[in-house]
């Protein structure tokens, strides 16, 4: 079994010039101007829908069918589920193709990162991969479809790559040729108009023992929002709102962000409530490699969703598409008959109730910039080509040594539809330890597109939420 590496068919050039553009710009990557790359030709974004899924996937399967051709991803919630119910698996009668473990890993290491493969040396004993028949189960609004296949032919990149123009609503470069294309496009891509959910964060320590901590979690995507365009928005990408709710030496403390989109035009803007100062203060380290929000030091705050934030800390080089085994359609995870216990577990969370299939991914690698500093030193992303959603990230030290491997462990949320993780999990591989972020099997499902209102996220409203 051999890992494929393959090479965007896209913008216009084919075989050997093909492969000396994309090698120029692996090596230079922002030599160039940042926007050179940007906007495809008419007849480049007329392949998606086509040869290419509406989201800029390849639409064939691979040679030997294991990845099928996509037809749709799930455009029916299977039969049994109603909404406002946890998500029914629809592959529940799946049976694994193999198991991945310490003892047979030789023969699957080319399907897997250097993280996924430095897990099962960290925890010989008791990490294992079921890999399961491929599904390409995503799929999206018509209107996402639309809004993708405009942006396709008018996005930019601009502030050498820390900002985009030109585009709305879906993901601005269905058809990269630079890292940082693809980085844009896991920001941009579509997760709903707003959201609420309450969920638990755990960071268990290296013998298994946790604390739960409850977080309401709110968002209103404004560049998601029906017409929107990075021009109408004002460098406002987002509204967050998250209220620690438990444990009761947490419990109160609230973060509101606004996320801008070019954050080195305007960096992100955040404040903290206080429950116990009872008063509302900015919070100017909410980003990049400062702590995430209650998250014990176990990620960063430019971890959550795996990335999120300015770019601009990193030159990105786009390496190529691959094969690899990802999490996928991990269903059983998303179910409300497991209780916490039942996932959480010394070192890892509970193999058992994991699933992973093979797709193909775009892989990109980040490695910062001269005169900056981040304690990552390197990062490589595995996106999914049908989604954009990062499904695996390798993080390295000052030494060049992996440090942290997280995964995202995601379904289609088919009632919206979107794809997006039921729960991302970051394992430290140092200590031992790692963090949770998103479980709600004993508690409620997410809320998508309940209509928000943007004055329910300022400085002023944060007060009055903190003296409720």
């Amino acid at each position: 079994m051999q890992t494929t590496r393959t090479l965007p068919e896209h913008r216009g050039v084919s075989g050997l010039a093909l492969a000396a553009t994309v090698a120029l710009a692996a090596m230079a990557t922002f030599a160039a101007p940042a926007d050179s790359w940007a906007k495809v030709s008419s007849a480049d974004a007329g392949k998606l829908g086509t040869s290419l899924t509406p989201m800029g996937g390849e639409k064939a399967g691979n040679g030997d069918g294991s990845i099928p051709a996509w037809d749709g991803g799930i455009t029916t919630p299977p039969a049994g589920w109603s909404p406002g119910q946890f998500h029914v698996d629809p592959y529940s009668s799946d049976a694994p193709i193999v198991t991945i473990t310490a003892s047979n890993l030789d023969q699957y290491r080319d399907m897997l990162s250097p993280g996924q493969i430095a897990m099962f040396e960290r925890y010989p004993d008791s990490w294992s991969m079921k890999v399961y028949p491929t599904h390409r189960s995503a799929s999206y609004p018509q209107s996402i479809y639309d809004a993708v296949k405009s942006n396709a032919t008018t996005a930019e990149l601009v502030d050498n790559g820390n900002g985009v123009a030109s585009c709305g609503v879906g993901v601005p470069f269905p058809i990269p040729a630079t890292g940082v294309e693809v980085v844009w496009n896991h920001l941009l891509r579509y997760r709903g108009e707003t959201v609420q959910r309450k969920l638990g964060q755990v960071s268990p320590t290296a013998g298994g023992g946790y604390t739960m901590v409850v977080i309401d979690d709110r968002v209103l995507w404004k560049y998601m929002m029906p017409g929107s365009t990075v021009e109408s928005i004002g460098n406002r990408l987002a509204y967050f709102l998250q209220t620690v709710t438990s444990p009761a030496r947490l419990a109160g403390s609230i973060l509101l962000v606004h996320e801008t989109l070019d954050q080195a035009k305007e960096p992100r803007k955040a404040w903290v409530y206080n429950p116990g100062q009872r008063r509302v203060r900015r919070a100017p380290n909410v980003a990049h490699d400062n702590p995430g929000t209650a998250a014990d030091g176990q990620r960063t705050s430019d971890q959550l969703d795996i990335f999120n934030g300015s770019p601009e800390r990193y030159d990105w080089k786009l390496v190529g598409k691959r094969e690899m085994f990802v999490p996928y359609n991990c269903y059983e995870l998303h179910s409300p008959k497991l209780k916490y216990d039942e996932i959480i577990q010394a070192g890892h969370i509970n193999p058992d109730h994991l699933r992973y299939e093979k797709h193909r991914v775009w892989e990109v690698e980040g490695t910062v910039k001269q005169g900056t500093s981040h304690i990552y030193a390197r990062r490589t992303f595995f996106v999914d080509e049908d989604s954009w959603q990062i499904l695996v990230a390798d993080q390295y030290d000052g030494r060049d040594q992996i440090w942290r491997v997280s995964e995202a462990y995601v379904i289609n949320y088919y009632d919206q539809p979107l794809i997006w993780d039921t729960l991302q999990v970051h394992y430290d591989l140092q200590n031992g330890r790692y963090l949770a972020f998103g479980l709600n099997n004993e508690g409620d499902v997410e809320e998508f597109n309940t209509p928000m209102d943007e004055a329910e996220y300022t400085p002023e409203a944060l007060r009055r939420e903190g003296r409720r």
